[in-house]
């Protein structure tokens, strides 16, 4: 039997949608206030979804407090209140959007979560726009 599990986690953290490579005009007209020069803040939500089959001897896909762990370690202890374009080293030639986000913190957390389970990453960057990875 095959089932998804899901941890749901919260971080704040601000950044800048800005492209080096273009002129502040073309940022502005793409980016819009999202180029802002002095950041903005978002309330993420991350919800870590593991698929995978269910233990026999545990009757866990996965232990969720060692899930929480992980996710603590690995993402939250890096990207809470950080300015991401700034702080996480990750994005230093990578624009912060909720897709590279997302992207991102898959990377991170497959490298410490069995390949046996199907990872997804859903961000929120907003109530009404969010993203979904899966590798």
């Amino acid at each position: 039997m095959i089932i998804t599990v899901c941890r749901k986690e919260h971080f704040n953290a601000a950044h800048r949608l800005f492209n080096p490579t273009w002129s502040n005009e073309k940022n502005e007209q793409v980016f819009g206030k999202c180029n802002n020069p002095h950041f903005h803040g978002h309330n993420y939500e991350l919800i870590v979804k593991l698929t995978g089959s269910i233990d026999p001897e545990t009757g866990y896909v996965y232990d969720m407090k060692l899930l929480s762990d992980i996710i603590k370690e690995y993402i939250l202890d890096e990207f809470d209140h950080k300015n991401l374009n700034k702080d996480v080293k990750e994005f230093e030639n990578l624009i912060p959007t909720a897709e590279h986000i997302a992207m991102v913190i898959w990377t991170i957390l497959r490298k410490h979560i069995n390949p046996s389970y199907t990872l997804t990453i859903v961000l929120y960057e907003t109530e009404k726009n969010f993203v979904e990875y899966a590798g």
